[in-house]
């Protein structure tokens, strides 16, 4: 197989400066552990949370956000 062009240079450098530029690379700065990707119910329940339910999670019992005192609208 072909040297790649990176690879030629990085040669060239070491050849004839002595300078070894792999010894600079950093570590590996991101997380690299296993991505799983959601399941369907997982996916299903992230949507139906996303969209449903907004307002059942207050104070009101039966998830009624909008409501109206009838005292106030009569006068």
């Amino acid at each position: 197989m072909a040297k790649s062009a990176a690879k030629r240079k990085r040669d060239h450098l070491l050849r004839n400066i002595g300078k070894d530029v792999t010894v600079a690379r950093n570590e590996v700065n991101f997380s690299t552990h296993v991505r799983m990707t959601k399941s369907k119910k997982e996916k299903l329940q992230q949507h139906y949370t996303k969209y449903k339910k907004h307002f059942t999670k207050g104070t009101i019992p039966d998830g009624n956000a909008f409501y109206y005192d009838i005292a106030t609208l009569d006068a």
